[in-house]
């Protein structure tokens, strides 16, 4: 399940959904294309997305690339540097080029992710 991630005026950049939480991988995916505007926490992009999920294969661990879910803020999380999660969330992918994109982006950011 590719997906492409447009931080407007900044550029695009390419993610693949993995089956680390496949049921939140899947229903993220199948809400598509979801937009919102860019939170950050120190090397982390997130905003709240239309979606509702439960915690299904917590990690509360984060590596650079990682794209996930975090149910306490039905947020979508890009971890972007060495910052970990704030709380348990669920992997549902990872960024698979130009991650540099999101040390640029800043609070307010218009992000849109849409299927590939």
């Amino acid at each position: 399940m590719r997906i492409r991630i447009t931080v407007e005026g900044k550029g695009q950049t390419i993610g693949e959904l993995d089956d680390r939480n496949p049921e939140s991988a899947r229903r993220i995916y199948e809400s598509l294309p979801i937009e919102g505007r860019a939170l950050l926490w120190m090397e982390e992009v997130y905003f709240d997305i239309p979606v509702t999920l439960d915690y299904e294969n917590p990690s509360g661990t984060a590596s650079p690339g990682d794209i996930s879910y975090w149910p306490p803020g039905y947020a979508l999380c890009i971890f972007f540097g060495s910052t970990q999660p704030y709380s348990e969330v669920n992997h549902i992918g990872r960024v698979m080029e130009n991650l540099e994109l999101f040390s640029r982006v800043d609070e307010g950011d218009r992000i849109i992710i849409e299927k590939i």
